[in-house]
């Protein structure tokens, strides 16, 4: 049995949740997200809360049964509040801003990184040294998030580069005479 799959999902006011034609929509105050249901999993919506339910007893079912209710929290979760991931810049000469629809990096290259914010996400620099992606959806922030830090991944020694807040940097001792 799965304990998270056992919960329902609830739906705060102000969200709508439908389901046609196999997908499962949500539509709130940040927008409208779906995605497709799984054939293994029986999406009940009553009472102001979507619950989710294997259709047989076979162990993909109850595979599934687990993730795809955090997909559907995720979903209602992302049209009432959102989701945000934070990255830092450290290193000397290393910052970031935000020009119209690009996102403009210094981050050490002989040229500066031109990186077009998608469609969906929000893009706030607070600072030089942070940048905040905001959006509805939970795997595109986070996408974003990790094509942003792929072009400058912390490095062990020194510590510069693009991390994530609250990211631990393992870091290690340089060479001694």
């Amino acid at each position: 049995m799965s304990r998270i799959g056992k919960k329902p999902v609830a739906v705060p006011a102000g969200v709508t949740a439908t389901i046609e034609n196999g997908t499962l929509s949500v539509k709130g105050p940040k927008g409208a997200l779906s995605i497709p249901t799984a054939d293994e999993i029986v999406y009940a919506i009553e009472d102001g809360s979507i619950s989710v339910q294997p259709a047989n007893d076979t162990k993909r079912a109850r595979s599934f049964w687990g993730m795809q209710r955090t997909l559907v929290s995720n979903l209602v979760t992302g049209v009432t509040d959102g989701f945000t991931k934070v990255l830092e810049i450290n290193g000397v000469g290393y910052r970031a801003s935000v020009q119209g629809s690009n996102l403009k990096l210094q981050l050490g290259y002989s040229h500066d990184v031109e990186y077009p914010i998608p469609a969906g996400i929000t893009i706030k620099t607070p600072d030089q040294t942070t940048v905040e992606i905001s959006g509805a959806d939970k795997q595109k922030v986070g996408q974003v998030a990790a094509e942003i830090r792929r072009w400058r991944k912390p490095e062990p020694y020194k510590g510069k580069g693009i991390k994530y807040r609250g990211e631990y940097i393992f870091r290690k001792e340089g060479k001694k005479k």
